[in-house]
């Protein structure tokens, strides 16, 4: 580009990055897949994704528990206030929507935090299942990728394949309702 004195322009890397920005702007909805705003992939796996996670109580979060219904997992810590905020939105969602979609809470503390996660879901009055994460999941390389950035919030549908993921940040209410209402 040549200014009007003649020299040549140079455009700043920020102003580079900003003009590769989708002139829709980056809305709170899931988008379609090559349209998602940063953090969010929609991209389907073809395979059920297997998971069993340490439940704290008798009701299980695996791949088996949740198959059959649309579920929403988000992976937190209970030290986040991003995650905390995540857990009130699907709390308010599981009130009107668990009959029809699977919710779960995996807490990526460390073991001996068990009972700082069951005193968070209590607090939070979280009325779906809480799971500790294992080592694999903290480490960033189990079968939902990496998820040390937190909140990690991930779509799973009937069949249990990953249909959408939100990563670092929160993932609204109307986001994952429109995400969900296909499924």
């Amino acid at each position: 580009m040549t200014s009007s004195s003649g020299k040549r322009a140079t455009i700043s890397p920020l102003a580079l990055a900003l003009l590769a920005l989708p002139s829709s702007g980056c809305g709170s909805r899931l988008a379609a897949a090559g349209g998602a705003p940063p953090g969010v992939s929609t991209a389907a796996t073809t395979a059920p994704v297997s998971f069993e996670f340490d439940s704290l109580d008798d009701r299980p979060v695996s791949a088996d528990a949740t198959r059959g219904k649309p579920t929403v997992i988000a992976f937190v810590t209970t030290g986040s206030l991003p995650a905390q905020a995540q857990v009130d939105f699907l709390v308010a969602m599981a009130q009107n929507d668990a009959d029809h979609t699977n919710y779960a809470l995996v807490a990526l503390d460390p073991p001996d935090n068990r009972e700082l996660v069951e005193l968070y879901g209590q607090t939070l009055h979280v009325t779906f299942p809480v799971a500790m994460a294992d080592d694999t999941l903290r480490s960033g390389a189990g079968p939902f990728g990496d998820v040390t950035v937190v909140p990690v919030t991930v779509i799973l549908d009937r069949l249990g394949r990953l249909v959408g993921r939100v990563a670092g940040r929160v993932a609204k209410r109307e986001e994952l309702r429109a995400a969900l209402a296909g499924l």
